[in-house]
């Protein structure tokens, strides 16, 4: 659910051809929609071509800018590449300790570097500080030979990954963000795929809080300015190229509540620190998190005609959380919204209506309400005793 829509009105005013000169330099103001109140003031104008900021429990976002816009990622390709090894270890079919052989392939790969050497054997936890931490590429690519035996094999699981949790403007050659013209992603999909390695293996989170690495007696520094500035931020990465710019992807948090920022397509190292510091500024600044319901919350029970149960307990399947104007939290309320009759059988997670939540009086959320458990058909008595006593309780509606 998006707060903020993007502004478009410069791809109105200005040829294409002149805009894709002006994308890194000209400040641009999000527009705020009709959905919440007034009382929240206009976001930031930030230096970059495209932007999102993110709650990491809800999913929720506060504002964005071209957030589904395609745009080269740079090294921030290499936040799937760890998500992947991750995922592998976390699986079993990888371990920390295990040690990988390095090719020729990888040491010769070209950019910032964690300084393997080619014939050595690197352990896989190391090769992982250096893709988080130093940005190694050819950390990288020597995790992405160990995994899928080549570097073409292993885009293709990130392509499914990718998939699997809904990026879809975003296409994998390589497992280090250098320049294809088929490798591309958008603000929003790197703001999900954080979203992920945050909540799905939080035991590895702290590698990207680290600010320096030291392997092969180089000690390298993170490039996240922002891990020197500001304590709330702990993650996640930076990325650099002539064609992406200067790109961020931050996480921060602050008392109960974790923020998701993307920048992408800054002028500098500057420029997308600062950046990024609006958006978190501003999000911390004028929003506080609400939970609203646990996840499988009993919200209802109503009857069931004809069933082996007279009542099912009707609810939300996973946790409701939201983002609202602080100071605001009070002025939410919710309602139920389900059939006046419910006849057996019915099957657990079987939706029966929904969960409508306003602020004020405006509609913010949706929800389906489920069936919590199965209730099964009753015999033939109970149906005819139920049938009996729905028909009379229908007489006195």
């Amino acid at each position: 659910m998006s707060v903020f829509s993007s502004f478009t009105a410069a791809r109105r005013l200005v040829p294409a051809a002149l805009l894709s000169l002006l994308t890194l330099t000209l400040p641009v103001q999000a527009q705020q929609v009709d959905k919440l109140p007034s009382m929240v003031p206009s976001p930031p104008s930030l230096a970059a071509s495209s932007w999102i900021l993110m709650d990491a429990a809800s999913g929720e976002v506060l504002i964005e800018h071209n957030a589904d816009e395609a745009l080269p990622p740079a090294s921030l390709t290499k936040l799937m590449t760890a998500y992947l090894v991750e995922h592998e270890i976390e699986n079993g079919k990888l371990s920390a300790e295990d040690q990988v052989s390095i090719s020729v392939n990888a040491w010769r790969t070209g950019g910032s570097k964690m300084f393997i050497q080619e014939g050595t054997q690197v352990s896989v936890d190391d090769l992982l500080k250096g893709v988080i931490i130093q940005s190694g590429n050819d950390a990288s690519v020597a995790l992405a030979e160990h995994i899928a035996g080549g570097e073409s094999a292993f885009a293709d699981l990130m392509n499914q990954q990718a998939r699997r949790i809904g990026m879809d403007n975003t296409h994998f050659m390589n497992a280090t963000g250098l320049p294809d013209e088929d490798h591309y992603a958008s603000a929003r999909d790197l703001a999900r795929l954080s979203r992920h390695i945050i909540n799905d293996y939080p035991a590895h989170y702290a590698l990207y809080s680290e600010k320096y690495f030291t392997y092969n007696d180089i000690r390298q520094p993170n490039r996240n300015l922002l891990l020197w500035r500001d304590n709330s931020v702990d993650g996640l990465k930076t990325g650099h190229t002539e064609a992406a710019g200067y790109c961020l992807v931050a996480s921060a948090k602050r008392d109960d509540m974790r923020l998701i920022s993307v920048v992408m397509g800054t002028k500098s190292t500057e420029a997308r620190a600062q950046e990024t510091q609006k958006l978190l500024s501003y999000g911390f600044r004028f929003f506080e998190p609400l939970d609203v319901y646990e996840q499988d919350a009993v919200l209802a029970t109503p009857r069931v005609w004809g069933g082996s149960e007279d009542t099912v307990r009707v609810g939300v399947d996973q946790a409701v959380k939201l983002v609202v104007p602080r100071g605001k939290s009070e002025a939410v309320t919710t309602s139920l919204d389900l059939p006046a009759s419910l006849d057996a059988p019915i099957e657990a997670g079987q939706e029966l209506g929904t969960l409508e939540i306003k602020l004020d009086d405006k509609v913010i959320e949706t929800r389906p309400l489920l069936a919590l458990e199965g209730v099964e058909e009753g015999g033939f008595f109970k149906r005819l005793l139920d049938t009996v006593r729905k028909f009379f309780a229908g007489l006195f509606d």
